[in-house]
């Protein structure tokens, strides 16, 4: 069997025998699972000289290579370019976007420094597959060196419509180079369709049949691969939380009242104001409420040297100090702000209590926050998932998760008062709906899936049969063949 390189902008090696937890990790250690391979990317350090070599390690049955960065690649690819640049866009934030042409020079750098050294462990056969917005030209560069394999790419984030990826600074180079993969994946056919009329307007050719395009005499498809999560392990975890004292002082210390719960990372994606925006108007509405629900958001800071994450943590702060300071009572605190990681057991077990999740970002790829909700719940007697219509995981559970916008602040108000009054009834069959979905395309069929579409043309079709039949709700989304794009490296 062909050997499998991962290719990602962070690594983190885990601990002698312990296993990496959650996000991407996750999904990287079930692609590898049934199949040798490597797991390539950035260590997290930085360091005066960039690495000659990658550092080896193997953890757990998976090998893992790793390479340092200077202080001026992390500066200007990671915290200028991809995350300053890249990631305002691709959330439909142009208006925050800052463009600085060191940044760009630095972001194609790291991807080229990147493909020298994977460039050095590629075998003939190797299936190589590169994760999201950080490594979008990857391809490119390693067919400059001539590697012919097959090569994947899946992006973990939205993507916009062709005029807001146009907004993007030479977006030819870093969004048009996409089409020197053999299979580009997205998390929801929105972001699919997004992407083939960005390279119909491009210039690329599409076929007869409607679905494939001339792309420099190459096939490239692309497709909607929702990310899963382990649902049995989650599940068994959360369980086994409520028996720690962690989750019994916890409890004790809701003294009964209804748990509202959010998490989420200090992002200005997460619609996070607007969701203590909807508690504050529920408080203010719905007097019958006040000492008898309590809202905990667990927010940790993240990139607070950008300006804007800077304010938005100013804000957040303030917000929670004024919903307090107006609502509640020397024996009541309605709403819990915490700014701190907590391990996925702990998170697993906080899920599990709440009666009710707010999860609502303005925009978002997937979060798994919303799967791993449900996957938690007691399935007697479940909780509430509230779920922006914005979020990626609304094709999914869409027909279980009570559904909002998250600008009506009103109208959240109003999602969050029925979830915490809905009956018994109502809320199993929610979950019960929400659970045949998670239990149908788990992580493990996630990335089988991906790596079928890429490694073996007719299983695709047979799984887009299959999805075409409601037989494999796991299986891609209707995958699009191009073939030969003139000047493809100009897109």
């Amino acid at each position: 069997m062909s050997r499998l390189i991962v290719v990602s902008n962070r690594v983190a090696v885990p601990e002698a025998g312990k296993v990496s937890a959650g996000g991407l990790a996750v999904a990287v250690n079930a692609a590898l699972k049934e199949r040798s391979g490597i797991w390539f990317g950035w260590s997290g350090k930085i360091t005066e000289q960039p690495s000659d070599q990658p550092a080896i390690s193997m953890r757990n049955g998976v090998k893992y290579a790793v390479v340092d960065l200077k202080e001026d690649d992390y500066q200007e690819y990671y915290n200028g370019f991809a995350n300053r640049v890249l990631w305002p866009i691709l959330h439909y934030r142009v208006d925050l976007a800052e463009f600085v042409r060191s940044d760009l020079s630095g972001y194609i750098r790291v991807n080229k420094n990147f493909a020298e050294h994977v460039s050095k462990i590629i075998e003939e056969d190797d299936i190589i597959w590169v994760h999201d917005y950080h490594m979008m030209p990857l391809a490119r560069y390693l067919r400059e060196r001539g590697h012919k394999n097959r090569i994947g790419f899946f992006l973990h984030i939205p993507l916009p419509p062709p005029d807001l990826i146009q907004a993007l600074p030479r977006h030819g180079e870093i969004v048009g180079s996409l089409v020197h993969y053999d299979l580009v994946g997205f998390q929801t056919e929105s972001d699919r369709d997004n992407f083939g009329r960005y390279l119909e307007g491009r210039g690329a050719r599409p076929g007869n049949d409607g679905t494939s395009y001339e792309i420099a005499g190459r096939r490239v498809r692309i497709g909607a691969f929702p990310v899963a999560i382990e649902t049995e392990s989650f599940a068994r975890r959360a369980r086994h939380a409520m028996r720690t004292n962690f989750m019994k002082d916890f409890r004790a210390s809701l003294t009964g009242k209804k748990m509202v719960l959010g998490v989420d990372r200090l992002d200005y994606s997460k619609g996070i104001p607007n969701r203590l925006e909807a508690f504050e108007t529920l408080l203010r509405t719905a007097p019958e409420w006040h000492e008898r629900v309590t809202f905990v958001q667990i927010t940790p800071k993240s990139r607070t040297s950008v300006p804007e994450y800077a304010e938005m943590d100013r804000y957040v702060s303030t917000k929670a100090g004024q919903i307090n300071g107006e609502f509640g009572d020397v024996s009541w605190t309605p709403l819990r702000y915490v700014n701190k990681t907590y391990s996925r057991s702990a998170l697993a077990g906080l899920y599990r209590a709440a009666d009710v999740a707010m999860v609502t970002p303005l925009r978002d790829g997937m979060n798994l926050v919303a799967k791993e909700f449900v996957a938690a719940q007691d399935p007697e007697d479940p909780g509430v998932l509230l779920l922006s219509q914005f979020a990626g995981a609304a094709a999914e559970m869409g027909g279980g998760a009570l559904m909002v916008n998250p600008h009506e602040v009103e109208g959240v108000a109003s999602a969050l008062r029925r979830a915490l009054e809905m009956p018994l009834a109502e809320r199993r069959d929610r979950h019960a709906r929400m659970m045949t979905v998670l239990n149908t395309n788990t992580i493990d069929h996630w990335a089988q899936n991906f790596l079928d579409a890429l490694t073996d043309p007719p299983a695709l079709d047979a799984l887009l049969s299959a999805r075409s039949n409601g037989l494999r709700p796991s299986a891609p989304a209707c995958l699009m063949d191009w073939q030969g794009l003139h000047r493809a490296q100009d897109l």
